[in-house]
């Protein structure tokens, strides 16, 4: 029986955060485990996001996995999936909801000294996800 059923790749759309989709997807066709790609749309003071932002963010979302998976989307079970808030919160959830065995995502290296290796959000989700989390380094795809 598979240990790796699910894999959530958040992503921002960045190009490490292909990586971590890459990554996720050829980790998945190995083990045989869905992937559930997902992008958060990060909500402002207001709370309130347009359900044409929503449309254009799935439409972008759409574009970007076939633009990084490629062909190997045939080959895979792909759901792809787009919510407002704030990553951390809605990564976190949607990890618990769609049951994921682990999350995969790349290092961004923003800001301070901690997270100069490690983006915040993947900072806190190693600290704070109930699944493993994988982190891919940047450039570190092989």
């Amino acid at each position: 029986m598979a240990m790796l059923k699910r894999i959530l790749a958040p992503t921002d759309f960045s190009d490490l955060s292909a990586e971590g989709l890459r990554y996720a997807c050829k980790l998945a066709k190995d083990v045989g485990a869905q992937v559930s790609v997902l992008n958060v749309v990060v909500l402002d003071e207001s709370n309130v996001v347009g359900k044409g932002e929503l449309a254009a963010h799935e439409k972008r979302l759409s574009e970007f996995t076939r633009k990084v998976v490629g062909r190997r989307a045939e080959e895979l079970k792909i759901h792809q999936t787009v919510i407002p808030g704030q990553p951390y919160a809605v990564i976190v959830d949607c990890a618990a909801k769609e049951r994921a065995d682990l999350i995969v995502m790349s290092t961004h290296g923003r800001s301070g000294l901690s997270r100069m290796l490690i983006g915040s959000v993947t900072d806190k989700l190693l600290r704070g996800a109930t699944c493993p989390v994988l982190v891919v380094p940047a450039g570190g795809e092989r």
